[in-house]
């Protein structure tokens, strides 16, 4: 006896599911039609990169957030290769100036202080000499001076030079200027000369001979 051969199962035919647009109303058959020309346009879209990207990086139109960030052809033709819009674009710089340049910044005032102390121990005899006599100072200014002239004496080595001039030569401090001071606007004439640097650290004649005019005029019985 033969048994028949029993076929194997067929898989069954999977339709993926086509949205309503690209089917016929009518007849509930895809549209090919339809499903063609939407293809047809997504491919061309793709072809002309991401919507809102310019033609070339020229089209970038850049509002530089700080001085040292201007637009730079170099980074715009790479990120323009990347697809960003002008508005990405925009945001790439936004951020370098808020969190890039503030880190410059430090690291080059530290490169500055750092600069500024060697000369100050160079010119002082060392480290230990330089330790001595900017105690000296700092508590000499404290008595002399207001607290915003001496920070900004104390700010350059050309300051700090200035300033220990001045301590050698018993020149007199603004320590006492609020007893019995002429008048605010003397007051400040005279502090805005300290602070110049044609006084502390070009010790210009003409500027000396104010300040000391100044404290003449403002302690006629000194």
């Amino acid at each position: 006896m033969t048994i028949p051969a029993i076929p194997a199962p067929q898989p069954a035919s999977v339709t993926p599911a086509v949205p309503a647009e690209f089917l016929n109303p009518e007849t509930g058959e895809v549209d090919v039609e339809a499903l063609f020309a939407a293809y047809m346009a997504l491919k061309q879209q793709v072809a002309a990169g991401p919507i809102g990207v310019p033609d070339s990086p020229d089209g970038y139109q850049i509002a530089a957030p700080h001085a040292l960030l201007e637009a730079d052809p170099e980074v715009n033709a790479r990120l323009h290769a990347a697809g960003f819009t002008p508005e990405q674009v925009q945001l790439v710089y936004d951020l370098a100036a808020e969190r890039v340049i503030p880190v410059i910044e430090a690291m080059a005032a530290d490169m500055d202080g750092d600069r500024e102390l060697s000369r100050l121990i160079e010119h002082f005899g060392g480290e230990e000499r330089w330790g001595e006599i900017s105690r000296q100072l700092q508590a000499w200014g404290k008595a002399n001076l207001p607290a915003d002239v001496l920070t900004a004496l104390s700010g350059t080595a050309d300051g700090v030079m200035a300033l220990f001039r001045m301590m050698q030569s018993g020149e007199p401090g603004l320590g006492g200027m609020d007893k019995g001071a002429a008048g605010p606007s003397s007051e400040d004439e005279v502090k805005a000369l300290m602070r110049d640097p044609k006084y502390w650290r070009d010790r210009d004649p003409a500027t000396v001979r104010k300040v000391a005019e100044g404290f003449k005029r403002l302690y006629p019985g000194a």
